[in-house]
């Protein structure tokens, strides 16, 4: 019994086992035979489906069944009209760009250019060659095989349209492309500044070369009245002082200089402007190289209206020596005098300002006299000093009765924004400086100022000035010049003057409006274009040449303002 039973279930299990694995088997071969007729009947439809589309159509879809669709195509396509088919797109690409170019050129309204129609002309040449009959029938409307001669003579043709295409819109370009004309501008722009600083740095030495050289006409001018003198030394006898010269109740100028045109020009100008020319007296001041001829001068052409002329050469101060000046003794010095030659090949290198510096009249000790007016002047109580580049326009017996509270100095501000304040001519790095003055303190004009000489007596200026100049003697709080010492001398004691009293800038500054000229009652040529000069502003010329003595013989013998 028990035997039966065990083979019952041996003989069961093997029989559901066989048929288990029988049903597997055959499911297995079904399944695959079923992928197998589904891939040859896939294989046979797209084996013997015609395409519809051309091959050059672009329009073709490049995804799914389509692009295997599209592949198998290819495998069985002519390769002549797949290199049709790339032929036909660079032309048409080239077409796009060409026709995106002409469209910018006309957003920009450049219709009339010559670039517009150059595009516009290529744009429709690729149009027509497509068109051309030999080619639409060989190439793009026939179904049969491609002509391959017909075919290299397409592609010879557009490819010659398209180098011309790509050289104008590589010659276009820079027309349209916003970032290349912002670095060509950039570029531009930099080389134009490089190209100006040169030309500012040659125009400045080339007019401080003109400034410091003597004109012809104005040597010859001298030369003349020299030879006049030893000629005719009978007629230029020394003569005694006037009373006038000391007489403080009338009105005195002192002018230093060894320009004797440019003197006329300040005394003529006075006296034509005068009310009472008579009560005025000019004080001229020179070296003894221009001694003889400036009184030569004054003696041929006596001053109208009675107006009176001191001559006299710096040499006749006696006191005025290096013991007692110390910028004489520095001038002597070698140590300045090397100093001075350096920063003049130093200047030559820098901006413009500094080379004005490289003017001897820096060493001359003309520019250094208006520091002793009170010794020079010993009996008078005020005086008008004027420079020999200035031209007065009005009546100037006003300034001596201003009340000069006080003050030492009467002068006319030039500061405006952040210029020609302190900070400019002193150097504020040094302590002396730093602790004593104010960098933003305004300056002022020497050129005209009015100085009350008993106030000056009384401050002690003089003394004052000679301090500040021996401390300066290694040129450490400021450089060469006149002013820097006359803003730290008369820095508590100036009186600001209106500005119509005096108007600067007419040897630089070509923007003065006429306005502002003919409200001046003294307009002043400070810069190295001076009137007498060839390179003076001819618009500013003129106020200057009207008040030349054209009448004086030696004038037109030397052809003198031509």
């Amino acid at each position: 019994m028990a035997v039966a039973v065990r083979g019952s279930r041996s003989g069961g299990g093997s029989g559901i086992g066989g048929l288990s694995f029988r049903s597997f088997f055959s499911y297995r071969i079904f399944v695959s035979a079923m992928f197998s007729l589904l891939f040859i009947a896939t294989l046979s439809v797209l084996l013997t489906t015609n395409p519809s589309t051309p091959q050059h159509d672009s329009t073709l879809p490049t995804t799914g069944n389509a692009y295997v669709h599209r592949t198998f195509l290819a495998l069985k396509s002519d390769p002549l009209k797949t290199k049709l088919d790339l032929i036909h797109k660079q032309a048409s690409d080239h077409i796009t760009l060409v026709n995106a170019y002409a469209a910018y050129a006309r957003k920009l309204k450049l219709e009339i250019s010559r670039q517009l129609r150059m595009f516009d002309d290529l744009a429709q040449t690729f149009s027509d060659l497509q068109m051309k009959p030999t080619y639409r029938a060989s190439l793009f409307e026939s179904d049969g095989p491609v002509d391959e001669d017909i075919l290299r003579q397409f592609e010879k043709e557009v490819k010659d349209r398209v180098k011309t295409a790509r050289l104008m819109i590589a010659e276009a370009k820079e027309n349209y492309d916003n970032q290349l004309k912002i670095q060509k501008l950039k570029d531009t722009i930099f080389a134009v500044n490089e190209l100006l600083i040169k030309a500012k740095k040659n125009g400045a030495s080339a007019s401080l070369i003109s400034a410091k050289s003597i004109p012809k006409s104005l040597h010859c001018l001298a030369m003349r009245l020299v030879e006049e003198r030893i000629s005719h030394p009978e007629k230029y006898r020394e003569e005694v002082s006037k009373p006038e010269f000391e007489d403080p109740s009338l009105y005195h100028y002192a002018i230093f200089s060894d320009n004797v045109i440019a003197v006329s020009v300040v005394v003529r100008s006075v006296v034509k402007n005068a009310q009472e020319p008579w009560k005025h007296v000019f004080h001229v001041v020179t070296d003894r190289m221009n001694l003889a001829a400036m009184k030569v001068w004054f003696k041929m052409r006596p001053v109208e209206g009675g107006a009176h002329v001191e001559v006299k050469a710096v040499e006749d101060y006696t006191f005025l020596n290096s013991s007692y000046v110390p910028v004489l003794r520095q001038f002597e010095s070698s140590k300045l005098q090397r100093s001075y030659f350096e920063n003049q090949a130093e200047n030559a290198t820098k901006e413009a300002n500094n080379m004005k510096f490289g003017n001897p009249k820096y060493e001359s000790m003309l520019s250094h006299l208006r520091f002793y007016l009170p010794e020079i002047y010993p009996k008078l109580h005020k005086i008008l000093y004027l420079d020999d580049d200035v031209v007065v326009q009005k009546d100037l017996t006003p300034l001596w009765k201003i009340d000069l509270d006080g003050k030492v100095n009467g002068a006319v501000e030039t500061c405006f924004g952040s210029f020609h304040r302190f900070a400019r001519y002193l150097n504020f790095s040094h302590p002396l400086i730093r602790e004593r003055f104010n960098p933003k303190a305004c300056a002022w004009a020497y050129g005209m100022n009015i100085f009350d000489l008993d106030a000056w007596r009384f401050e002690k200026c003089t003394e004052q000035y000679h301090n500040w100049q021996n401390l300066n003697e290694e040129r450490t709080l400021w450089k060469l010049g006149t002013l820097p010492p006359g803003l730290i001398t008369f820095y508590s004691t100036t009186k600001s003057l209106d500005k119509s009293w005096h108007v600067l800038g007419l040897g630089y500054n070509p923007s003065i409006s006429m306005d502002e000229i003919n409200n001046a009652a003294v307009i002043h040529y400070n810069g190295n274009m001076k009137p007498w000069l060839d390179i003076a502003m001819n618009q500013y010329k003129n106020l200057w040449t009207k008040y030349v003595d054209n009448d004086m013989e030696f004038v037109q013998m030397c052809n003198f303002g031509l």
